[in-house]
Formats: structure tokens, sequence, C-alpha cells
């Protein structure tokens, strides 16, 4: 069996990770990841960069931004691959921030589920009243969605 490269041209990392070409010079813009230049100033990759872009598209998936991303990517390693150990601390960081956005999905799903299903049709019941508008008291959004995910409302 051939040994794999050690660096890849973006064209290849496009094709490896379903990411494209343009997504990658973004991604690169904002410290996501990294490449070489050759002399011929062409971006090389290290094949490391796959997992990384792994990481960024699924940490995407579940709502986390690019700036969050960036900063747990830069808890990783410079200059080798991370291992298991890295993975699992970075992991670790977002442990928390991960329980508390499932736990308000959770919460948005249920009360849906109970809005749009009882049929009440009836302010005097729905536990969603928010009578004389004082939850503009709490600021902008859905107050009782972000309390509930942090122990309030």
């Amino acid at each position: 069996m051939p040994k794999l490269p050690d660096h890849l041209t973006i064209g290849e990392v496009s094709r490896r990770s379903g990411v494209p070409h343009t997504a990658l010079r973004f991604y690169e813009e904002r410290g996501l990841i990294a490449s070489e230049r050759t002399t011929g100033n062409q971006r090389k990759y290290a094949r490391a960069v796959l997992r990384r872009l792994a990481f960024v598209r699924t940490a995407q998936r579940v709502g986390l931004s690019l700036e969050e991303i960036r900063d747990a990517l830069g808890t990783l390693p410079e200059g080798r691959t991370p291992t298991k150990a890295d993975w699992a601390r970075l992991s670790h960081l977002w442990r928390g921030e991960l329980d508390a956005r499932i736990d308000a999905m959770q919460r948005l799903r249920d009360r849906l589920n109970a809005c749009i299903g009882c049929g009440c049709l009836s302010l005097k019941s729905c536990h969603l009243i928010n009578k004389d508008d004082l939850l503009a008291s709490f600021g902008p959004g859905a107050p009782r969605l972000k309390a509930a995910s942090e122990g309030g409302l």
C-alpha cells in the first residue's frame, strides 16, 4: 500500500472533506485551518486538516459560531497532529455549553408540541402567554427559553 502524502492540495482537501474550495479559503482567512505555500504560491494542507474540517462542519451543524469553533481549535497544539487526549480536552471544555444547548432545544421541542398540539386556543390556560408584555423586562429574544436553559423562569 503506498504511503499517504503528508500534504494535500486544496483540490484534494476539497474532494476528501466535501468542503468547497471557497469555504476552505474562508476558513483559512478566519483562522480555523492553516496551509503552507509552495514556491509557486499554491496552498498545501497538512493531512490533519481533514480532521479539523470534520470538527468545524459538525460544530456548525449544532449551531456553534465560527468564533467559538476557532477559539476551541486554538486550544489544540500547533505543529503536530492532535492526539486523542487533545481532542478529549477540547470536548470537555464544550460539554457544559453543548448540554445547555441540548436542554434548550428539548424545551423548545416540548413547548412547541404542547402549544401546537393542545388545541386549547385559550390565552387563560396557555403557559406561553406574556400578559402585559412583562417578559420585555428580561431583554430581547425568547427569555423563557433562554432562562429555562439557565435554570430561571
